[in-house]
Order: C-alpha cells, then structure tokens, then sequence
C-alpha cells in the first residue's frame, strides 16, 4: 500500500487529506512540524509527500532540500495559499513535483497525488529481465529468452550507461516503456528524476505546455504560471512516448533542447536551462515521415543516436509460453485467486497459436479476464475471450445497422464487483472507450481527423486504440473484437 505523508501544522488541512484517501489504498500518515516531518521520511518512506510551503520556524524551500537529500527520487508537492504561489513555482524549480492551492480541492488533489504516485513506481519499481520465472520482489520484468529478445538485452546494457538518446522502435504494446525504464535504471541518471509524457494523447497546446510549461496569461485558462516536464525533469530522464505523433512546432521545441538543453515557457521569454536525457518511442515509421515532410529529419537524427527495435509477440516463438506463465502467477496473487494453478492444453495451445495483434498488452488483458472468469482450478477454453477461440459474436444491431460494443456498463461492472474484480477502474474505462471511439468513428464514415477533432484528443491516440480494439473501417465501421460476455456478469 503506498504511503503518502502530509507536513502540515494545519490540522484540518491534515483531515480534509485523510477523508479524501479513506477507502482509496492509500495510507495516509500527517506531521505538523518540519523537524517530525523530516523524521517521517526517514523512518515511513513514504511514496508522496504534501509539504505545507510556510511551517512554524521552518521554511518549506529548506524542508524540500532536507527531504531530497534523504531521497531524491521522493515526490513533493507544495500545499500553498493562492498568494503564495510563486514560492510554490520557485520550489518546483528545486525539485519539487507540483503544488495544490488552499483551500484544498479535493478532485485535484486525488489527481495531483495519483499522478505522483505512479511517478515514484515508475522511478522505484524495477525492471528485470526474466526468463520465465515470476519476479517476487515487485520487479516488472522485461520478459522473454528468444533470440530477438536477448538482442533487446544486450542494446539496453550498451545505451544505459552512455549519455545518449535512445529511440525504441515497436507496435503498440510491445513493452517500450519497460525498455526505456529499464534504459534509465541503468544509466548514471537512474538517481534523477524519470518523467514519461505520451505524445499521442494530447493537443499541440497541451503538450507543449505539458513539456515547457506555461506563463501566466498566456493562453485562454493559464491562470498561473506552470512548471512544464523538462524544467522538473533536470538533471534526470524524460521518456516521449509516441514521439511521431507530435505537431511541427513541438517538433522544433524539442529539437533546440536536445541541441542546446535550452527553452522558453509557452508565453515567456526567460530562457530557461536544463539538462535531461531524452528517450523516445515510436511505433511510426519516422524515417519515411521524414521523406513524406511529416517529422523533421534533424529532429529524427538527433532522436536515433541509438535505435532498439523490440519485436512484436508474434515474432518471439516460445516467449508467449514465458509471458503466460509470469501473468498467471502474477495475476493469481493480484486477484486473490490462488485456488487457479494452470492452463488446460487446449487453451494454451488456442494462447499459443494467437497472433496477438495487441502484443503484451493484448496477454495480459486477456490473461486478467481468463482468471477473473475462471471457476475452477484450471483456466479451459470457455474462460478465454471470444476472439481467442475465433469466435465472432453477434450483437444486436444499432439504428444504423452497424455493429457496436454494448453501451450499458452496468453488466460489466456488477459481474466484475461479485468477482472482486482489483482494476475495475481501467476496465469499465476500457468498455467505456470501445464503444465511444467505434460510434464517433462511425458517424464520420470512418475519418479519423474528424473523429479526433469530435473527441478532442489526437489522430494518433485515434490510430492506437483503432488497432488495439480491432476496429474495422471498411464500408461499415465495426468491431471485431466485440466482446458479448462484457455485457453479462462474469462466468455466466
């Protein structure tokens, strides 16, 4: 359970925190003295840390370097007054990950905190390299021992410890991040900050402020200034996931700081400096978007001072036997369901034999939904998915006529609630998107930049989630991977 520590001599501001996290999974421990809050970072090891930026006799800024210095991985984010922002904004500039207003609001500050949490386990949590065995130590573990995977093995040892970029090649799914986590934990930075930015979910605007920050005022709702991922990222590594998808004048941007570690807030004209080890991945061709005048060539260069193709599932023979033996005692662990010890024959050999179009992401879904299906002590043909078995169902059609996923949630999050279901969240999230995507998708006839522009999010999170759900745009939009059992309680 991850911990987060409030520093606050406030003591309703120290309630208002625990009452937003009861029945969260997060423990919550309060201090209201710097000298007791440094003291509780030392003995907790806490995950995040809420740092009131005025303590009696002490000074947030001095208390923020006292907490790096025990640990410079350890998230802060300052809770501050309105009018004291800008000593907020000076502490981000040493280091601190964020800051929340008084009073607090309690939607943006679960936000705040979820997003510094998955921060420090990106940061902490290891990456391993398994052959088969599942890790007991809470490693994430680049899994496999074919021959395309050990080369992936042996680029990671050569680029981690020189101060190079590094750009990871692949399909959705494959694993990039692991790969450039792995890259980083390795590396002479591995005690700096790591800040992961997907470029594909977001607008120009969003994600040039996102990587460069903001000056007050200059845009439509900056109503402060915004400390952007290449300021709190000095002296660490920033990983631009989906680099292809970003617009030409981020591409720029991004260009003069791999060139010059040099930048300015969106709106400001203080050049800023910074030094950060940018990796980036893509599963775009980026050298024939180059050719076609869609991604700058210096930009492309500057990005491939070393390249790590990591190959699609399909393409690893026995690995897919490797990965569903760590997902199935990795998930029996997570789910509570110990009770399941392995895999029928025949539904391995159906496991085996799939192509995976989703690569690892797509297994390990499917290895989630099999357990939580599952009544018995082994996982048979009738628990995998449809699509795993070739079997195509039919639902009922829309006002259109076209095929849509089921709309109602309501089946899906009641079957999942009587199976205990651990991330239900980011499952009924999931049924929720395939539904959304495929109607707007629909009403466009199929054009994705419409479809973006309705939705409000990127072409290439468009692309992505086309090819992760199976989608199909031929003469009627639909979707393949349509799943019945979504709409009726699990092991029904």
């Amino acid at each position: 359970m991850p911990t987060l520590l409030v520093i606050d001599d406030d003591r309703s501001v120290r309630h208002v925190v625990e009452q937003a996290f009861a029945g969260d999974g997060v423990r919550v421990c309060g201090e209201a003295t710097a000298e007791s809050g440094v003291d509780a970072v030392k003995s907790l090891r806490p995950d995040v840390v809420l740092l009131d930026i005025i303590l009696p006799k002490a000074s947030g800024l001095d208390v923020l370097q006292r907490i790096k210095n025990i640990d410079p991985k350890l998230p802060v984010v300052f809770i501050t007054v309105g009018g004291s922002s800008d000593s907020a904004i000076d502490a981000m500039m040493l280091g601190a990950y964020d800051y929340v207003l008084k009073p607090l609001d309690v939607a943006k500050l679960k936000e705040r905190v979820a997003a510094a949490l998955e921060t420090r386990r990106l940061m902490n949590v290891p990456v391993g390299i398994a052959a088969g065995e599942p890790a007991d130590d809470g490693a994430e573990p680049l899994v496999g021992r074919s021959p395309k995977m050990l080369e992936v093995y042996k680029a990671i040892a050569r680029a981690a410890p020189q101060d190079i970029t590094v750009l990871i090649h692949g399909e959705s799914g494959t694993g990039k991040e692991l790969v450039a986590r792995a890259i980083y934990q390795h590396s002479t930075r591995r005690d700096g900050p790591f800040l992961a930015v997907n470029c594909a979910a977001m607008t120009e605007t969003l994600l040039e402020s996102e990587l460069f920050g903001h000056e007050k005022g200059s845009f439509t709702g900056a109503d402060r200034r915004r400390i952007g991922k290449f300021e709190q990222c000095n002296g660490g590594t920033i990983f631009l996931d989906e680099v292809g998808d970003m617009s030409p004048l981020v591409q720029s941007k991004v260009l003069r700081v791999l060139q010059e570690q040099k930048f300015e807030r969106v709106g400001g004209n203080e050049t800023i400096a910074t030094d950060v080890r940018i990796i980036s991945a893509t599963n775009r061709d980026l050298e024939a978007m180059c050719g076609e005048g869609k991604f700058r060539s210096d930009l492309y260069y500057r990005l491939h001072g070393f390249t790590i193709d990591l190959p699609p599932l399909r393409e690893r023979g026995e690995d897919v036997s490797l990965l569903l033996e760590h997902f199935l005692a990795r998930f029996r662990r997570e789910l509570g369901k110990p009770e399941v010890t392995g895999i029928a024959v025949e539904a391995a050999s159906l496991l085996v034999n799939y192509p995976w179009p989703g690569n690892v992401r797509e297994l390990q879904s499917v290895v989630r939904r099999a357990l939580l299906s599952a009544t018995g002590p082994v996982i048979v043909p009738e628990f995998l998915p449809d699509e795993i078995r070739g079997i195509k169902s039919r639902p009922a059609p829309s006002s259109n006529g076209n095929r849509l996923p089921k709309s109602d949630l309501k089946p899906l999050v009641e079957g999942r609630l009587r199976e205990g279901s651990t991330d239900l969240y980011a499952e009924t999230l999931e049924a929720m998107e395939r539904y959304l995507i495929t109607r707007v998708l629909q009403e466009t006839g199929g054009n994705q930049s419409r479809a973006a522009e309705i939705l409000g999010i990127t072409r290439g999170k468009i692309r992505d989630r086309i090819a992760a759900f199976g989608i199909s745009l031929g003469k009627e939009v639909s979707i393949d991977t349509y799943e019945e059992e979504a709409a009726q309680p699990v092991g029904s």
